[in-house]
């Protein structure tokens, strides 16, 4: 299976001023590109080559860190771009999402909440997700490449909290960036696609 490098589903200028030119540009160019780049090298003599993305990151887990990791990345890139959205985040979900919220989370003001602080208690770099494992809605956060696919979960929304996501526009305030995500970017409407794919 060839994969292909993703175009930002918007301009660089869309997410201001919560996310900058400058950090797409370096975060989706530079970081991102290396990620993908890497894998693509890295495929070759992995023996994993014509299997899925998903695939390839559950298979190397744990056995071919230097794949594992380039995927994983790349894989969790391509989606965080996904979830953000100019005019984003806030209270006004889909009808679905926010019943699951509620069910399984006990609200939205919960789930703010507890997702701020994984993000803001993953220690160094990695990712605050929520998912959905065995049925129900969970918000979890991983080191580095991790996601929740390794953990028998699928992902319907994450934050980056790697350094290179947040620094050139909040330094290291990290907080006021998931603030900044949650209240402002999150693209709602591909939050309830993904958890129709989880169903």
């Amino acid at each position: 299976m060839a994969f292909q490098f993703p175009d930002l589903p918007y301009s660089y200028d869309a997410l201001l001023p919560y996310m900058s030119m400058e950090t797409l540009q370096f975060h989706h160019d530079k970081h991102h590109f290396t990620y993908f780049d890497n894998m693509t090298k890295l495929l070759p003599a992995s023996g994993l080559e014509g299997k899925s993305l998903e695939e390839v990151i559950k298979e190397s887990f744990g056995k071919n860190t230097p794949l594992f990791n380039n995927s994983a990345q790349h894989y969790n890139h391509s989606e965080f771009w996904k979830w953000m959205k100019k005019d984003g985040g806030g209270t006004k979900l889909p009808g679905a999402v926010q019943a699951r919220i509620d069910s399984d989370l006990g609200g939205y003001d919960k789930f703010r909440h507890e997702f701020i602080e994984a993000a803001k208690a993953q220690f160094g770099s990695g990712w605050a997700w929520l998912a959905v494992k065995n049925g129900k809605l969970e918000i979890m956060k991983t080191p580095n490449a991790e996601n929740p696919l390794v953990h028998g979960a699928m992902p319907v929304l994450t934050v980056d909290v790697w350094e290179h996501a947040y620094y050139i526009d909040y330094r290291n305030a990290r907080p006021k960036f998931v603030e900044a995500f949650v209240d402002h970017l999150i693209d709602w409407d591909y939050v309830e696609e993904k958890l129709r794919q989880a169903a």
